[in-house]
């Protein structure tokens, strides 16, 4: 409770020894230091006292203490330099660290040539026959030309996928409601493949992709089959990845000498190569050792995706199972790894 001297009925408080001491130096609110009295300042210890004034003069300053700078003591600023802009250094990107504006204000994304945004460019692709991985469609119902060209393209065997608005707004601002995604090099066919093969000589070596859907994969199949003297890769319309910029890229240029085939039904077209003399060998976990098979003649090498492997009606249809041997603690290989060491299996053989 607070204390009060002039509160009515207040008792006042035992006085101690030491208040008596406080209040004889001087020193009550200074917590009993008596090198510092009570209403002294500090700079007029330094101060030698005028005769016949009692105002103290200040004296010499401290050492060690700066001498306080007064507006007439400033020296004037010096003029500031002007450089042409030819003259001035490069900006570094280390000025922009802490700045909110961004760096490249003019710089703009680059367009992507594979995306197709509006319903009129969706159109005049369809009817020229352009290849066209999938079709994006935002969800909800449907009016009279968005109809329509989902059905275009159902007819034309392209994957429908519907999704949400924030995923195409992502992609492209103006849409329309459907995006859709064009292939980055065209498509060939198995018979173009078969008569490249006929044409050279040479049996027919075509490698098949059940499922796989990196594009880095892709990429790195493609490449390998260039290098081995294939005659092209047929990869599946749905549930696997086509010719996306990715895939392309990954394959260094090889997807300008191999043939990419994109086909609905697999195991159909793998029945019709059996008809054509074309053995049809697929990498399994439990098969044959790849090194003791004979891959002379017409081959076609089946591989699946790593998670899953060839499904079981492609696996159950294939002539024969060959499966790499591990000796590790890892019991299975990236897809495009595998298929790169049959591969060249196949390019032994051939040469024997």
């Amino acid at each position: 409770m607070a204390y009060y001297s002039k509160a009515p009925n207040q008792k006042r408080p035992p006085r101690r020894p030491q208040d008596e001491k406080w209040e004889e130096e001087g020193t009550r609110y200074n917590k009993g230091k008596k090198d510092k009295p009570s209403g002294e300042r500090l700079s007029d210890r330094y101060a030698p006292k005028r005769p016949g004034d009692s105002r103290p003069v200040r004296g010499p300053r401290p050492e060690g203490r700066p001498p306080v700078r007064r507006d007439g003591d400033r020296p004037p600023r010096p003029p500031r330099e002007f450089r042409p802009e030819e003259d001035r250094p490069m900006r570094s990107y280390r000025d922009f660290e802490h700045s909110r504006e961004p760096i490249y204000e003019d710089a703009q994304a680059e367009p992507n040539e594979n995306i197709l945004s509006g319903r009129n460019p969706i159109r005049e692709a369809l009817k020229s026959g352009r290849d066209i991985e999938k079709l994006l469609v935002m969800k909800g119902e449907l009016s009279g030309s968005a109809r329509q060209l989902v059905q275009m393209a159902k007819e034309a065997h392209i994957p429908v996928q519907e999704v949400d608005k924030s995923r195409l707004d992502a992609l492209t601002p103006n849409h329309q409601g459907m995006i859709a995604f064009a292939s980055a090099y065209a498509y060939s066919t198995v018979d173009d493949m078969l008569a490249d093969a006929e044409g050279k000589g040479e049996a027919p070596f075509l490698v098949i992709l059940d499922g796989v859907t990196d594009p880095h994969n892709l990429g790195a199949v493609i490449r390998t089959a260039e290098c081995v003297g294939a005659h092209g890769v047929i990869v599946r319309e749905r549930r696997g990845v086509g010719l996306t910029p990715a895939a392309v890229k990954a394959s260094a240029g090889a997807v300008e000498h191999v043939k990419v085939a994109r086909v609905t039904n697999l195991n159909r077209v793998i029945e019709s190569l059996k008809k054509q003399g074309v053995w049809i060998y697929g990498l399994a976990m439990e098969g044959d050792d790849y090194e003791t098979v004979d891959f002379s003649g017409g081959v076609a090498l089946v591989v699946g995706s790593e998670g899953s492997g060839i499904s079981r009606l492609t696996e159950e249809i294939c002539d024969r199972r060959v499966s790499l041997p591990m000796r590790g603690k890892l019991d299975s290989l990236n897809a495009s790894v595998a298929a790169g060491v049959v591969m060249y299996r196949v390019l032994s053989s051939r040469k024997a």
